[in-house]
């Protein structure tokens, strides 16, 4: 192995959101940069990400904003205070890029393209001097301390004064983000939490015809009814019937409870409203009515307005024997149980909670066991829902840890 090359300042690792506005940070502050990234280019995942239109952030008020952080709020709000998403519009618009505030309060920029405002941060890093070393996988440490590479010309060793780890989740490992990193940190003691699936889909078992006929197939609009901490809770939204299971839209802001019923009780139930514009006396009335020679679906067509996927879930839950009870289909379209069973596998979710436990980094992200190793990014123990707060939050760690890094190198 070739002798191991010392860098004169900040060695950055992952090439997504979080290690680049560490770089951007660092570099700002005049100290030397030095970003690694597994893949042949950066922000692979946030290009993906963006791909059908970019939600870089949500317009929804603070401390509103903050509660999306669900047990780390408290943390997470603390990074906010220094980047929260009006300064990252602020900071788009630094790099040219407009943004506005969809229906849904989600801000996306004016062209909805996450493209152009990679290319443009990318540029002006270059610019500004940050050195990029694509196709460099981490392989964790030498005996020595050295940061171990594989690079495209083989192995490699670099001594950094400091370092930033930003390595991403398990989610999507093809764009680089396979979580491999964890029994390196773990062996150098620090605690890692399992990395498990966030905003995802959930296995149920469908029958063969349901799943034949039926997967693909939007819900919407539904109200879906979930426990937590000892409450019922509501929300309406769209899903999607898989193969497998449900996913979609809704499912994924509900999956951190979810998936932490079945990980204590074997399974969680979901509960879904088909017809949240009837109330259950309209619809015990309508479908108690003669139904002459109609069919049963007709029926249930004319008189509670389900048809399609709706009406086949119906038939899924209950069985054909079970539908000539008006008052119990009424109150099944009403509460339909959904039993899901697992949630699909980590590499297929949106992103991953667990990783670095909070606990073992202090203010500035940096590694209590590690002085000198700084960490952000998902693969911190956080999570969030869809709509803009992973991205923010991510952004607003790699700020915090690059400035951590800064403040490590002047001491």
């Amino acid at each position: 192995m070739p002798d191991p090359t010392t860098l004169p300042g900040l060695a950055i690792i992952g090439g997504g959101p979080a290690g680049l506005m560490a770089a951007e940070v660092a570099r700002a502050a005049g100290i030397e940069v030095d970003l690694f990234e597994a893949k042949g280019s950066v922000g692979r995942k946030f290009l993906i990400a963006g791909k059908g239109g970019l939600n870089l952030t949500h317009g929804e008020p603070r401390p509103a904003f903050d509660a999306r952080y669900r047990e780390r709020r408290a943390e997470v709000a603390d990074w906010l205070d220094d980047f929260d998403g009006e300064a990252l519009r602020e900071w788009a618009r630094g790099l040219g890029v407009g943004t506005y505030v969809g229906s849904s309060g989600r801000v996306f920029p004016d062209d909805r393209k996450a493209a152009p405002l990679l290319r443009g941060w990318v540029r002006r890093l270059r610019d500004q001097g940050v050195r990029f070393h694509v196709g460099h996988r981490w392989l964790g440490w030498e005996a020595d301390g050295a940061l171990k590479f594989v690079a495209p010309d083989g192995e490699r060793s670099v001594h950094a004064a400091a370092t930033v780890l930003a390595l991403g989740g398990a989610s999507w490992p093809q764009l680089g983000s396979d979580g491999e990193w964890q029994p390196w940190l773990a062996a150098r003691g620090v605690d890692v939490a399992p990395l498990v699936p966030a905003n995802c889909g959930f296995d149920i078992g469908w029958s063969e015809h349901f799943a034949t006929r039926h997967a693909g197939a939007p819900l919407k609009p539904v109200v879906a009814h979930w426990h937590e901490d000892g409450r019922e809770h509501a929300l309406q939204g769209e899903c999607v019937v898989t193969a497998t299971g449900i996913e979609g839209s809704l499912v994924y802001a509900l999956s951190a409870p979810l998936r932490e019923a079945i990980a204590r009780d074997g399974v969680a139930t979901l509960w879904l409203d088909l017809a949240p514009g009837r109330d259950l006396s309209r619809l015990q009335r309508d479908l108690a009515a003669p139904r002459g020679g109609r069919s049963t679906s007709e029926h249930l067509r004319r008189h509670a307005g389900l048809a399609g996927v709706k009406a086949a879930l119906l038939y899924e839950v209950l069985g054909r024997d079970g539908l000539g009870d008006a008052q119990h289909v009424a109150a099944t379209i009403k509460r339909l149980p959904l039993v899901l069973k697992r949630a699909r596998p980590v590499a297929e979710a949106i992103s991953s909670a667990g990783g670095v436990r909070l606990e073992a980094l202090d203010r500035q992200l940096m590694l209590q066991t590690m002085p000198g190793v700084f960490a952000a990014g998902e693969m911190l123990d956080w999570e969030a829902p869809t709509g803009g707060y992973l991205l923010t939050a991510c952004f607003a760690s790699g700020l915090r840890a690059g400035r951590g890094a800064v403040e490590w190198l002047r001491r």
